[in-house]
């Protein structure tokens, strides 16, 4: 069976990204030698799922930081001009990942905010790692948003980074 997993940085407000999707707040911070564990993470994952605005946003990276398929979840998005391994899929988080299923994935990196609680309110995250970043934001885009129902989580794992980072790993409970 898929399983979707989370790896994503907040502010320490909860926020992932400015209002205006501006992140220079986490991408300028100098702590090369600091390792977060993003490597660990993507080696057993088969693609990644995420949302329009976290793929604009990604396309500005050079160099495209993806080797592995990207599925971008938008029913607006314009398809011309994708990296090779990038896909538009206009459906629900559960029909792509019943798609992704049959076509041999196992595990998804499921990334961007809407398209993180959507997977949520639909019980398909397994586990999430987030990293908070010793910056007040004051208002932004939320990671997580209105949910019709708890969602219950169980802490697995906490660890502080010398810069001040601090990151906790959850498993969602079904």
């Amino acid at each position: 069976m898929i399983s979707g997993h989370v790896f994503i940085a907040t502010s320490l407000d909860g926020f992932i990204a400015k209002k205006d999707g501006d992140i220079e707040w986490l991408i300028s911070r100098d702590e090369p030698s600091e390792d977060h564990g993003y490597d660990e993470f993507i080696k057993d994952k088969d693609g990644i799922i995420m949302g329009r605005e976290t793929f604009k946003k990604s396309l500005t990276f050079n160099p495209w930081p993806f080797q592995i398929p990207v599925i971008v979840m938008s029913k607006t998005f314009d398809s011309k001009n994708l990296p090779d391994n990038v896909r538009i899929l206009k459906t629900s988080p559960t029909q792509v990942m019943k798609t992704l299923e049959n076509e041999g994935f196992k595990k998804v990196y499921v990334d961007g905010g809407l398209i993180i609680q959507s997977f949520l309110r639909e019980k398909l995250i397994s586990d999430m790692v987030i990293t908070t970043v010793p910056v007040l934001l004051g208002e932004g885009r939320s990671l997580f948003g209105s949910m019709d129902n708890d969602i219950s989580l169980t802490h697995i794992n906490t660890k502080a980074f010398p810069s001040g980072l601090v990151q906790s790993k959850y498993s969602v409970k079904k």
